[in-house]
């Protein structure tokens, strides 16, 4: 292959790519195009947000393949079958947050509570995760956790028994409970600790998805090192910012 077919080709896959993107963006409600204006974590949008990072960009931890079909197959059912909620139980959204919606679960149908709860859930997990993690927090998120779990690796380590423990399918958090105290615990399926339903409760500051559709093609049943290896993609900012708002 001539070096002018070489470079002919790889025009027209960066040009692909760039319209892929263009037309993905498309799907986000304007007010949430730009994530550096969101103001907090109640402004989650009812569709999906594309990622800030490209599938193969978090091999460390998590191969190509599972952040493919996780994202394009897995979350965007859940965001489709939000929608269908939504319609049919006649919820305004743009006076009704999804975080107020969550907190009030028990008045809607099952199908609200599994997809919108899927729906937040893997959000917050997606801008949770950078290809160029710090490795760990810094400044007052760093000093909580210290005062409240005695020590970084003492964090690290009761939250990954809270995804291990966690029987069947579920996520394990860290949360910031109504005394503002850090508080790890898990939810089963797609609950998280905004539902009113839920025994954990608190404002989600991190969470991270054990359910096998998250890491089996990589790690199979070793679910602790799919735990393990999280640590080396966790957006320790995005976690700060959380904390401060």
């Amino acid at each position: 292959m001539t070096m002018k077919n070489t470079s002919r080709r790889a025009f027209i896959t960066d040009a692909a790519k760039t319209t892929a993107a263009i037309a993905l963006s498309a799907t986000v409600l304007p007010a949430f195009a730009n994530r550096n204006n969101d103001k907090n974590s109640g402004s989650i949008p009812y569709k999906q947000r594309p990622l800030l990072y490209g599938y193969a960009d978090l091999e460390i931890a998590i191969d190509a393949m599972t952040m493919e079909i996780h994202y394009t197959k897995h979350a965007a059912a859940y965001a489709k079958n939000l929608g269908e909620a939504v319609v049919a139980e006649k919820v305004d959204i743009n006076s009704v947050s999804l975080e107020s919606l969550l907190g009030n679960i028990s008045k809607y149908s099952a199908k609200m509570r599994n997809n919108g709860g899927g729906h937040y859930n893997h959000e917050l997990f997606w801008q949770s995760l950078t290809p160029k993690s710090s490795q760990r927090p810094e400044g007052k998120l760093l000093a909580q956790i210290e005062k409240d779990f005695g020590s970084f690796d003492a964090f690290k380590t009761k939250f990954a028994d809270a995804g291990k423990t966690r029987f069947g399918s579920g996520w394990a958090w860290l949360v910031l409970d109504k005394n503002n105290k850090l508080v790890i615990g898990s939810t089963p399926n797609q609950d998280n600790p905004l539902m009113d339903v839920s025994e954990l409760k608190g404002t989600p500051l991190l969470g991270l998805d054990v359910w096998e559709h998250a890491y089996y093609l990589k790690y199979q049943n070793k679910r602790p090192d799919y735990i393990n290896a999280f640590w080396s993609i966790v957006n320790w900012e995005v976690v700060a910012k959380r904390l401060e708002q």
